[in-house]
């Protein structure tokens, strides 16, 4: 992992939660170098950094809030406004056209952030509060996961939608598609983990979806899975106090991440090289640990309140 320091540090490391503040870190030192007040009255529930790294996007009751990655500014620089309930997940095109949310409004949106106008320019209505999206490498379809149970595949090129319901009744809390575009996984509030190879999603070719299989990942509510970079690794967190690291291979168990006052975790990033794993978690703290070690190599501490999200960004631009 490429551990810089200065101003135009290569890493970048956000964290935030239900204190109101984002709080930025040398990821290297564990020294929090910047802190924002998020000034709203309720918490961050979510943050992306831009992919050309200038700005971080923090979700929260009815926001979004752009804030400004290389200046001292403590103030958004552009707000994204007129949702009516909490912002579950935010994303981004990879060359930054377009923004993506989802929310308790039962939507998952678009927003052109080209457009000097703010508005949202397209909307997916689904029939439950919108819990987790995520965006399939090929860049032009949104999964997204709700209370319902539902996974919706909407291809944003035809609007088409596949809809499947892994279990009914069962939340899905959170989704993820390996970079190379080939598995899908989904976590639910039962702690269960879903996992399906892909096909297709090439040019007009829409994905299809093939389950693989299913398993206890977490004996309650799991939170947020995740597939590393090199896709060999899928993170899954829960409510049990434990982030688990399964091998993509045959789903066996790698590693096992757990500290004695850990409490919920709620989020992670792989780095780059995807030998570390950065947590955020209820204890008021964020740490990153060594996948293949499980011990813990940095602590981040300085939150009031719970970190429910993170936002991590260490792969060095050549």
């Amino acid at each position: 992992m490429a551990m810089a320091g200065g101003t135009n540090d290569p890493v970048i490391l956000a964290t935030a939660g239900y204190d109101h503040t984002i709080r930025f870190w040398q990821a290297h030192s564990g020294m929090c170098h910047r802190t924002v007040q998020h000034p709203d009255s309720q918490q961050v529930n979510a943050l992306e950094i831009t992919p050309d790294k200038q700005l971080i996007a923090a979700a929260g009751f009815q926001h979004i809030r752009m804030y400004d990655l290389n200046s001292a500014n403590p103030n958004p620089v552009i707000n994204y406004n007129g949702i009516t309930k909490n912002i579950t997940a935010v994303g981004f095109h990879e060359d930054g056209r377009w923004m993506f949310t989802g929310g308790e409004d039962n939507t998952a949106r678009i927003w052109d952030l080209r457009s000097r106008n703010l508005q949202c320019q397209r909307i997916f209505q689904v029939n439950a509060p919108v819990n987790c999206v995520c965006l399939h490498p090929n860049q032009g379809e949104l999964i997204v996961g709700d209370q319902g149970g539902s996974i919706h595949i909407w291809d944003l090129k035809t609007d088409n939608n596949e809809n499947l319901i892994p279990e009914p009744g069962a939340a899905i809390q959170s989704i993820s598609i390996d970079p190379m575009g080939t598995m899908m996984a989904a976590v639910s509030n039962k702690g269960m983990c879903y996992i399906w190879t892909l096909t297709g999603g090439r040019r007009s070719e829409p994905t299809k979806i093939h389950p693989k299989k299913k398993f206890q990942a977490h004996n309650t509510y799991a939170l947020k899975c995740l597939f590393s970079p090199d896709s060999t690794l899928l993170a899954t967190t829960s409510a049990d106090q434990t982030c688990c690291i399964w091998r993509t291979a045959d789903l066996t168990l790698l590693t096992k991440l757990r500290e004695p006052n850990q409490r919920w975790v709620w989020d992670c990033a792989f780095s780059g090289d995807s030998q570390y794993i950065i947590t955020a978690s209820s204890d008021n703290t964020a740490r990153l640990w060594s996948v293949d070690g499980g011990d813990v190599k940095r602590e981040y501490s300085g939150h009031q309140k719970a970190v429910v999200c993170l936002a991590f960004r260490d792969e060095v631009v050549t």
